[in-house]
């Protein structure tokens, strides 16, 4: 008999070698005869390229080449893609330049590559990076979001710096809405921009052989069959049959690294071009620089009510900074990750939102975790808690009012919800963060010198990413299925493989734990397989929480094919016939009879068939599953966020956080616990600390940790966190996804909070001292 772990918090198989110093990531990989790439960036955000002197350089001790953008554009290569296709209001299609994978003629960003120099050792490379000269005929920046129209036309191409003028929803009802409502309430707010900061850099080691003309890239990538399409189809680095890529161990990606960057692509197209191996590791500095950016939106709303505070109507006018170029999904965060959630968790029957994408001289902002869906949950939940205030109404009361309470439910912004239970989470949650006992905790606080606030906060995420057929009619440029295989070894062990990538999510726990309750064998005999082109089927990575509902329910489809060939060997064995085979428990048994066979026999005899016979049965027992989840899981929650602050010095305290998560099944507690606090802590980073800062020509102030402030473990509570269960009931797990909920529905929770305790309106993120302060001197709007 085996154990059910499915619902058990298993130990992470995989910690074991991350604690003793045994993972191996990129930078750990060093192939014989290597050579060391160091980037030359811009230092302008907006110039012309007059020229570029590499004579010295190419001189300099242990250089072997310094190549330029110019000679990669030269040999032809493609530029990168965008691979998201988001129409204008007109039915016109996104403008966009060339994203170049190094600058040619122009540079749009400080930090774009320019040139790559290759060295016998790495400082030997960073060293000759400086005695390259580039001469600059430097241009004005458009940087500031809000003027971005009235400034400099950046490309020929984009008029206005606006890529695309996006709407969704009913615009007349809506506007009818707002002008009959017994109120409006309206807000102004910024979402502000994050630097994404993985513990790992980006890396990438590439290998390429003359003599066979393949191409082998290690890098850390949260997708790598993604990288090989877009290098083969879009870059033209190799055919297809020719490239490998690996993602190995890789620290954190939190979005990040779903992206193809211009290093993994010219560090490439360098190795191919010198016929010699070649490694790159982002310094700290190159990453503030140059990985993708997250959030940064301008936006502004207005929800209209009836009377009794019902929600009538919700207009919403956002625009998106998308920086120099449409990174690899930039396009999609802004639209369909954020406009189609701006229902949240109420029936507001009219919605309206539009949306403009605009150009600036920064660096790139795609997905950062959550990827839209935060935007979405803090410009809600924020006007929720200002409208329950304006109605007279609790913050609890305003939203039981507006729940959704029936379903399936299609809301006004294109989604249809399966299923939910939002009055539970929020209940429950109520009842851990003390909510009845918080006036006698605010008037103690009091009576220290202290004001203490509580607020509410209540998400909804769509997760899976998913139909690939109505993904594809909104403009996504790839299918967005999973795969996954089960190879089932002669003695009974297991080998798993998936399309799936694990950077930090312990899929190679939660899969087996998957796979052994499926096929009733011990978890220790499941071995997980991802991250290498080379080893895999076609698959689309993680991102959007949908590894366990997409690349989970692969598996599981793999493992009802394998129980189904093990039944008929069962039935050979056994002198019955298929149907009357029953399998649970890792034992396949005649029904009405004490004959059975263990998962393990069956096993040996798939592969020594002496039993059964070979022109009804292959021999073997492995099976592959694609799976296209026929829509998106909707994770959910309520959270309560409790802040003590020093009106003194403006400085907040969390003294209590609750979140209360609808995940649907889960398969190990302790993970998705985990998966939760590092959330809520990247959540409450961007709420009080963290905040992306250019000056007006386009330079990076907040470029390291000295300006850019991160969470530290002093700056977070302990959590308090529990789960309710509403069951996906579109997949075959019941699973709903966890990975980004933390990120989603902790900012407005702390800023609710914030402004309960200080008693203003409006605050931007981050809630800093000096702006909590500022606020409560001036008792308005910071």
């Amino acid at each position: 008999m085996t154990e059910q772990t499915i619902g058990q918090s298993v130990l992470r198989k995989e910690d074991m070698r991350f604690i003793t110093g045994k993972g191996q990531y990129t930078d750990d990989i060093n192939i014989r005869g290597q050579a060391y790439g160091y980037f030359v960036r811009s230092t302008v955000a907006r110039a012309g390229i007059v020229n570029v002197d590499v004579s010295e350089a190419e001189n300099a001790p242990g250089v072997i080449a310094v190549l330029t953008g110019r000679q990669l554009a030269d040999d032809g290569l493609g530029t990168l893609p965008c691979g998201w296709l988001v129409l204008s209001k007109d039915g016109s299609g996104m403008k966009q330049p060339p994203h170049p994978v190094m600058a040619a003629d122009a540079v749009n960003y400080a930090g774009e590559p320019v040139a790559i120099v290759v060295g016998e050792s790495f400082q030997a490379a960073k060293d000759a990076a400086e005695l390259v000269v580039v001469d600059y005929d430097e241009k004005s920046a458009v940087v500031d979001l809000a003027t971005v129209q009235d400034a400099d036309q950046l490309y020929d191409e984009v008029p206005g710096n606006i890529s695309y003028d996006w709407e969704l929803g009913d615009k007349d009802a809506t506007f009818t809405a707002i002008d009959n409502a017994h109120h409006v309430t309206r807000l102004t707010l910024h979402n502000n921009r994050l630097i994404p900061n993985a513990v790992e850099p980006r890396a990438a080691v590439a290998d390429f052989n003359p003599a066979t003309e393949e191409l082998t890239l290690y890098t850390t990538s949260q997708n790598p069959h993604v990288v090989r399409l877009i290098f083969t189809a879009f870059v033209g680095l190799a055919p297809e049959h020719k490239l490998r890529v690996v993602a190995p161990d890789v620290g954190g990606g939190f979005g990040s690294k779903i992206f193809v960057y211009s290093e993994e692509t010219a560090v490439s197209w360098a190795s191919r071009r010198l016929g010699i191996p070649i490694k790159w590791t982002a310094e700290r500095s190159e990453s503030f620089l140059a990985d993708a950016h997250g959030r940064d939106h301008l936006t502004e709303a207005a929800l209209a009510m009836d009377e009794e505070g019902n929600f009538l109507g919700l207009y919403v006018k956002t625009r998106a900074n998308m920086g120099a170029y449409l990174s690899t999904f930039a396009s999609s965060v802004p639209t369909y990750l954020y406009g189609t959630l701006l229902a949240g968790q109420y029936k507001t029957p009219s919605i309206y939102v539009e949306v403009e994408a605009a150009f600036t001289n920064t660096a790139p902002v795609d997905a950062y975790r959550g990827a839209g869906r935060p935007e979405a949950s803090y410009l809600l939940e924020r006007l929720v808690e200002i409208a329950a205030g304006e109605m007279n109404l609790s913050p609890a009361e305003i939203r039981r009012r507006n729940f959704i309470t029936e379903f399936p439910y299609q809301t006004p912004v294109a989604l249809e919800y399966d299923t939910g239970d939002y009055n539970a989470s929020l209940t429950r949650a109520l009842e851990m963060a003390d909510w009845d006992g918080f006036a006698n905790r605010k008037a103690e606080a009091e009576l220290r010198g202290k004001k203490r606030g509580i607020g509410i906060s209540c998400y909804i995420e769509a997760c899976g990413i998913a139909p690939s057929q109505v993904a594809g009619a909104l403009g996504a440029g790839v299918g967005l299925w999973e795969s996954g295989e089960i190879r089932v070894n002669p003695t009974g062990s297991v080998t798993v493989l998936t399309g799936s990538h694990s950077h930090g999510q312990g899929h190679e726990t939660t899969f087996a734990q998957l796979v052994s309750s499926r096929l009733g064998i011990p978890v220790e005999d499941v071995e997980v397989v991802h991250g290498d082109t080379g080893k895999l089927d076609f698959g689309m990575g993680t991102y959007g929480s949908r590894s366990l509902a997409v690349g989970g329910s692969a598996l599981s489809r793999a493992a009802d094919k394998i129980v189904t060939k093990g039944r008929k060997i069962a039935a050979h064995l056994m002198e019955s016939t298929e149907d009357d085979i029953d399998f649970d428990d890792g034992e396949f048994r005649v029904r009405d009879s004490n004959l059975s066979k263990t998962f393990q026999e069956i096993a040996f005899a798939a592969y020594v068939p002496h039993n059964y016979p070979l022109d009804e049965l292959e021999p073997g027992l492995a099976e592959k599953a694609f799976y296209d989840p026929g829509n998106f899981t909707f994770p959910s929650g309520a959270y309560v966020c409790e802040v003590e602050i020093d009106p003194d010095t403006g400085e907040t305290e969390i003294v209590k956080f609750t979140a209360v998560d609808d995940f649907g099944n889960v398969i190990n507690p302790m993970i998705v616990a985990g998966q939760v606090h590092g959330g809520l802590a990247q959540g409450i980073g961007q709420a009080l600390l963290e905040n992306c800062v250019y000056d007006d020509t386009g330079q990076l102030l907040t470029g390291s940790y000295m300006d850019y402030c991160m969470p530290r473990a002093d700056d977070l509570p302990d959590f308090d966190v529990d789960t309710t269960v509403t069951p996906c009931t579109h997949n075959p797990i019941g699973a709903k996804g966890c990975g980004e909920a933390g990120a989603i529905g902790s900012p407005p929770a702390v800023i609710n909070a914030i402004t309960n305790a200080i008693g203003v309106r409006e605050l931007d993120m981050p809630a800093t001292p000096e702006r909590v302060w500022r606020a409560i001197q001036e008792g308005g709007r910071s």
